[in-house]
């Protein structure tokens, strides 16, 4: 039985971009459902559009629910899954080069860090939780992949040599988070 997949892109990038189309395809070949969903504005992000989105695109949320986020992707998933009420349990999420807290390079993107998001209630819906960080990631500082990290108590996979995982840094495939993901999908 397969199971559902969403991909959620970041800030200025869209679904063709960076490691998501190989990642799609990967598990579409292992009878998944992969959605990569369109964030809108992605290069002038808006909270509200983006939360939306994921309203209106994510269905059936349950244990066989799997979510791969990328930078902004991460925190807006985090406070999509925080506002729904109940939240039910689902598979889980791998979140790459996440964060909670402001970035100060890019104060636009504010508003999606300005509320703390309830840890505890995210934590309680899914026993399958990692961050995957690269240590000289020169957009989120590491700190702060780690951070998030210790916050929703997950796995961590700290990446030497990574960047922010872009296209750019040489990332058009990710075997670690699609070992990752099969990995989490096999334990249920």
């Amino acid at each position: 039985m397969g199971k559902q997949v969403y991909i959620i892109h970041g800030y200025g990038a869209s679904p063709s971009n960076h490691w998501f189309p190989w990642l799609k395809e990967k598990l579409l070949a292992d009878d998944h459902q992969v959605s990569v969903l369109h964030m809108p504005n992605s290069s002038d992000p808006k909270k509200e559009e983006w939360l939306k989105t994921l309203t209106n695109k994510i269905k059936d949320l349950d244990n066989n629910t799997y979510f791969v986020a990328h930078s902004l992707g991460s925190i807006t998933l985090l406070n999509y899954l925080e506002q729904l009420d109940p939240l039910p349990d689902f598979g889980g999420f791998i979140l790459v080069s996440g964060f909670s807290e402001q970035l100060s390079s890019l104060p636009s993107l504010d508003p999606f860090t300005v509320k703390k998001v309830d840890n505890q209630k995210i934590i309680s819906a899914t026993n399958s939780r990692v961050v995957i960080a690269a240590k000289d990631d020169y957009i989120v500082p590491f700190q702060l992949s780690e951070n998030l990290s210790k916050q929703l108590d997950t796995s961590f996979y700290p990446v030497k040599k990574g960047g922010h995982f872009l296209e750019d840094d040489g990332f058009i495939t990710f075997n670690l988070v699609y070992d990752i993901l099969n990995n989490m999908m096999k334990t249920v």
